[in-house]
Formats: C-alpha cells, structure tokens, sequence
C-alpha cells in the first residue's frame, strides 16, 4: 500500500515536474532575498558550504552510478532524482549569490557580472538535461566555488584588496584541482574524455573573474551600501545616530532617477552613506563627488576619504559635505572601495532656490 503511494507520488512529480521546479526555484529566491543577513555570519556561510557538499556528492553519484538511456527522465530511477537534486541546490546557490552580489553593486556598473550570474541561474532551470553533462556540471560548480571564495577569503582574513582576490582564485582552483580527482576515481566514466572541454571551461571561468575583477565590473563584496542619501545637516544626536535633514519629498519622487534636491547658494550639501563591512574587516571608503557636464561626461569635483569599521549590521555610517563649487545641474557621489570599485552611488538634480521648501528630519540609527 505504502509503496503504491509512493509511486503515484513520483508519477504525479514527474508529470509537473517542470512547473514545480520552476515555482520552487522562485519561492527558494524569495526566501533567500528575505531571510539572507550578512555574507559573514556563520549560519548564512554553512548554508553555502552545505548547498556545495550537496551539489559535489550528486555529480559524483550521477557519474558513480550505472545508468540507462533516458534515466534522468524517468520518475521510476535514481538518476532522475539525483539530477532534480542537483538542479534543486545549484539554483539555492546561485539564487544565494544573486542576492549577496547584489546588495554589495551598483546594478548601473557591476550589471555584466549580475547578468552572468542572472543567465547561470536561468540555465539551472531551463537546460536541465545539461545536467547529466559532466562539462555542463563542472563549469557551474566551479562558478559557485569562485563566486564563493570571493567573499569568504575576506571575511576569514579581514582584508580586501588585488591580493585577497589573487589568493581566492587560487584557492577555487585547488578546490576544484581536488574534486575533479575525487569525481575520476568514483566516476564510472573517466574524466580524461571531457578532460578538454573542462579544462576550457575552468579556465574560461578562471579568466572571466578576473576581467571582471580588474576591470572594476565586479561587485565589491564582501562591502555594501546599506543606506545613503543627501541631506541639509547630518548631525550626531545624543543617543549616538545620526539626525539628518533633508527636503520633504512627494512618493513619485522616489521613482525618478535623479530627484530634484534644491540648496541655498554658500549652504553646504551634505551626503550620508552606511557601509556594511564584516566584523574585524576596517578599511577606507571614498565619497567621490562627480557633476555631468553639458556634452554628458561626469567630471570629478571631489574625493573625500571616509573610515569605516567593520561589525555593524546596519553598517558604518558616515558623511561628507561640500559647499564650494556646487552649481545647478545632475550630480552623483561614488562610494568607492580603496581600489575605486563602486560600493554604491547617490543621484541627484541640485536645484538653485531663494529659499529652501519644506524639510523633515531622518534619523539614522
């Protein structure tokens, strides 16, 4: 009786199988995107760590075990099940991923990065039957190690910067190095016959990381703009946050790219950021105050060094002003890293007036 139902139930599964996994892989980044703190806590790491043992056991047990054509289609087989599995906790990674990236880029900069990770995470959900490929498997592997070691080393160091990276892809190649020997000795078919095509893959992977890395176009994790704007006064308060006053804004105002911020003539202009930075990781920021001009460049102004230390769940919050050499006309601050990646960037229209409109008071805690 008990195995009747079983088999109704693998039946059922394999008949919606592609709108069950597709609903499951939304809700999964959802839930990720509500419930994932801090690329620093030991809780959100084990979750990663425990989504890569997953994901290596099942390539491995899709490569150990004796199969059949058409096996990774059929409810009524093991290899079915270890490839829903895999492509259940390939998508829990890179939806992990999206979410930590993400929060740690300016989309406008770091979007070729996103976009990679964007189409690795559709690929888990439409080229399934890639899945049974063991090319198709090592390269999203391999992703998921190097996409995690870029944050994890500088979390476990509590250092950033070109040699931090250096050492994190070095650690995803012995990684990989280390499982690609383990897969060929319990693989049923040896690994010298896609040896090739992974070696490409690998490396392939292995140089984009690092253009995307060198070229700025990589998201600055493990930092993150966990707050900004522009303001009147940012003042300390006595109970140690920040009172910042700024201009009453209507709703639609929030959906404009560069909403309109007016300021009186010799008034400073002040701009508040939080950064996020992982316990025991203390570093430098910069606020880089950049105006367009007529023909459309973004002429630099002003750079001003800000510290931040590491910890705070809200982040590090800090400011800078300027009062000289402000005029009319659209300006963005870059909070950039000590190598000039873009942590984050505040837009806005400055706006001459005689007086200035109505103000409300944020306190930043």
């Amino acid at each position: 009786m008990f195995s009747e139902k079983v088999t109704k139930l693998k039946t059922w599964y394999g008949r919606y199988e592609r709108p069950i996994s597709s609903l499951s892989l939304i809700g999964g980044f959802v839930f990720d995107a509500l419930t994932l703190k801090r690329v620093d806590l030991f809780w959100e790491n084990v979750w990663v760590v425990g989504h890569l043992i997953i994901v290596g056991s099942c390539i491995v047990l899709v490569h150990a075990l004796e199969k059949g054509e058409g096996d990774e289609a059929n409810p009524s087989k093991t290899h079915f099940w270890l490839v829903n599995i895999l492509q259940f906790f390939f998508g829990g990674i890179l939806s992990t991923y999206l979410v930590f990236y993400f929060r740690s880029s300016d989309v406008a900069v770091a979007w070729p990065f996103m976009l990679i990770l964007a189409m690795s995470f559709a690929a888990n959900e439409i080229l399934k039957r890639q899945f049974v490929r063991l090319a198709f498997q090592i390269s999203q592997f391999y992703l998921s190690v190097f996409a995690f070691a870029v944050f994890i080393v500088p979390v476990i160091l509590h250092k950033i910067g070109d040699g931090i990276f250096i050492i994190s892809g070095i650690i995803s190649l012995a990684v990989i190095g280390l499982y690609l020997l383990i897969l060929n000795y319990f693989s049923k078919t040896p690994i010298k016959r896609s040896w090739r095509t992974i070696t490409l893959s690998i490396g392939g992977i292995f140089i984009m990381m690092n253009i995307f890395y060198f070229t700025k176009l990589l998201p600055p994790i493990p930092l993150s703009l966990k707050d900004a704007g522009v303001f009147y006064s940012v003042q300390r308060n006595y109970q140690g946050n920040f009172a910042a006053i700024t201009e009453q804004k209507s709703w639609w105002k929030y959906f404009t790219f560069y909403p309109n911020f007016h300021f009186l003539q010799g008034q400073p202009v002040y701009v508040y950021s939080a950064v996020f930075s992982p316990s025991g990781l203390n570093t430098v920021i910069s606020h880089q105050w950049q105006k367009q001009d007529p023909d459309g460049k973004w002429l630099t102004i002003d750079s001003i060094g800000l510290k931040v230390v590491g910890g705070r769940d809200g982040g590090f919050r800090t400011y800078s002003q300027k009062i000289f050499n402000l005029s009319p006309g659209r300006w963005r601050v870059n909070v950039l890293n000590t190598r000039g990646q873009i942590i984050g960037r505040i837009r806005f229209n400055l706006v001459l007036a005689d007086v200035l409109p109505k103000v409300a008071e944020e306190v930043k805690n």
